[in-house]
């Protein structure tokens, strides 16, 4: 029944507790172990005072507490959302990581055969060579080491020996480099020989070196030219020949040097080393080449002398020009052999920058062939008309065709290394490969990277979708045994279990899609050498 009303000031509280309330239904409340609950009169009653907001009424219902409120025939039901109890991820949780086994060795400190004795697992590969690779788990490996060493600060020990061992080597890193070389010498090297020395029987290296000592040989008679005649622009001659010497020597050691494989220091390798050569040998060219050759044809202009006889130096200019049209048709060569074989005409090739070393060559001898006729044609006005000053206009003429070489060299060596886009057609060709796979709803920030002697680094950032990628998942699983484990989960438990075994199986499956997609790519460009897809 109803008690009488608390008056209190205006206001008066109904005690909603002694409200006659019929449930129709039984809740239960499920937590997250599973268990499920049934609440009885009070803890209902308790939800429904809960649910119901309380009435407040004004002094004029004080004059109708004494009438009776009927019952409420409509059912309350409440419900109650099960909610997975969230887990919190500790140090514990991540010792189930797998780590690999050069991981295993070179951290903990272990042997190889210490990990024979480990649960071995067999894991999708990040390498396009393998398909899978062997893993370890965290936590095996982490008493394995303690049951090597005994204890945890036994293992900190070994690991600052191994540390102060490390660095100690890195600084006697010559003096043991040195003692490699003696020992192989000693007693014969049993690897077989390094490829460096045939890169220079073929290809850009056959160019440079053939360009060495044609240069050397031009320099040694146009030296004793200059010396003969004192001519200024015999000297320039020399100087040129000197510097185009120097110049593809610096080039031979960036061919070598670019030929080291990847090390930890540098994982992309030393391909740029040849643009480095490259641009080296064009500050040298300008500084060597144009600057000796317009100060000798200044002072030639400010204090001139007379020329002695210069049949010598036409000779020796005949057989200069002979030698370097012979290197310069050995550069074109090149250059059209690989230009065609990049799909590119010669003048592409050569502004592109795809080979620094025979593109210096080339630029070199081409202007070495341009600054003979310049120097024969100067020396000839001179020898005709006996005026010093037009052998000193041949030097400055040579040299404001050095300082053009080189300002050119410099430019396009500078533009490689800064790291440029690829072609945009190109571009698109890789781009519409990834919108057309089904796997692949959208991609965003696209970047190609051309790294140097034909190897592209490909980027992205891919939206996948997840129904393909599923869908996948589910194509190479048994339907029924599927449906039957679906139908035999009852619990909380038994839901997440589900899922995590699948969700990670899917996971694994995007991998798989991702290394599709990565193949895909370098089958269509061979020059994509790396390729980053990021998930969104």
């Amino acid at each position: 029944g109803w008690q009488a009303s608390m008056k209190i000031g205006s206001l008066s509280y109904i005690p909603w507790n002694r409200l006659p309330v019929q449930l129709m239904s039984q809740v239960r409340v499920y937590t997250s172990n599973g268990q499920k609950k049934d609440l009885g009169s009070e803890d209902t009653n308790r939800s429904v005072r809960d649910e119901t907001p309380r009435k407040v009424e004004t002094g004029q219902d004080t004059t109708n507490a004494g009438q009776k409120q009927p019952s409420l025939k409509q059912p309350i039901q409440v419900k109650v959302k099960a909610v997975l109890k969230k887990r919190e991820y500790g140090p514990k949780y991540t010792q189930n990581n797998f780590i690999t086994g050069v991981r295993a060795i070179n951290e903990f400190c272990l042997k190889s055969s210490d990990l024979d004795q480990l649960r071995k697992i067999k894991r999708r590969s990040p390498h396009d060579d393998t398909e899978t690779f062997t893993v370890y788990l965290r936590s095996d490996v982490e008493a394995k080491s303690l049951e090597v060493w005994g204890s945890p600060e036994a293992l900190a020990r070994e690991r600052k020996r191994r540390k102060e061992a490390e660095i100690k080597y890195r600084e006697n890193l010559f003096r043991n480099q040195r003692l490699l070389w003696e020992y192989k010498e000693f007693f014969g090297n049993t690897k077989p020989r390094s490829s460096t020395a045939t890169m220079f029987f073929k290809g850009p290296g056959k160019v440079v070196m053939v360009a060495i000592c044609i240069n050397g040989l031009n320099f040694f008679f146009k030296l004793l030219a200059w010396v003969y005649t004192g001519s200024a622009s015999m000297f320039s001659e020399a100087i040129h020949s000197l510097a185009d010497t120097c110049n593809q020597a610096l080039l031979a050691l960036g061919i070598s040097q670019s030929a080291r494989t990847p090390d930890p220091s540098h994982p992309y390798g030393f391909t740029n080393m040849r643009y480095i050569a490259s641009l080296i040998s064009g500050v040298g060219i300008f500084m060597m080449g144009a600057g000796l050759s317009w100060y000798h044809g200044i002072i030639g202009l400010l204090q001139p002398h007379p020329v002695e006889s210069l049949l010598w130096a036409y000779c020796i200019l005949a057989g200069s020009l002979v030698s370097e049209g012979a290197t310069l048709l050995v550069a074109i060569n090149e250059i059209r052999r690989s230009a065609r074989a990049k799909g590119l005409s010669f003048y592409q090739y050569v502004v592109q920058s795809r080979d620094p070393s025979t593109n210096v060559v080339l630029l070199e001898d081409a202007a070495a062939v341009l600054s003979v006729a310049v120097a024969a044609t100067c020396m000839g006005l001179t020898s005709l008309t006996g005026n010093p000053y037009y052998d000193s206009v041949g030097s400055l003429g040579v040299g404001t065709l050095l300082g053009t070489v080189s300002a050119f060299l410099i430019y396009t060596n500078t533009e490689a290394l800064l790291g440029r886009s690829i072609e945009p057609e190109q571009l698109q060709r890789l781009t519409e490969l990834l919108e057309s796979d089904p796997v692949v709803r959208a991609i965003h920030d696209v970047k190609a990277t051309d790294m140097g002697m034909s190897k592209v680094r490909f980027k992205a950032e891919v939206d996948f979708d997840g129904r393909v990628v599923t869908r996948s998942y589910l194509e190479k699983q048994d339907i029924e045994q599927l449906l039957q484990e679906i139908q035999q989960v009852k619990t909380l438990e038994e839901l997440e279990a589900f899922m995590l075994k699948h969700g990670e199986n899917i996971i694994d499956t995007l991998g798989a899609e991702v290394d599709r997609l990565e193949k895909d790519l370098k089958q269509r460009n061979p020059d994509v050498r790396h390729v980053d897809l990021e998930i969104l």
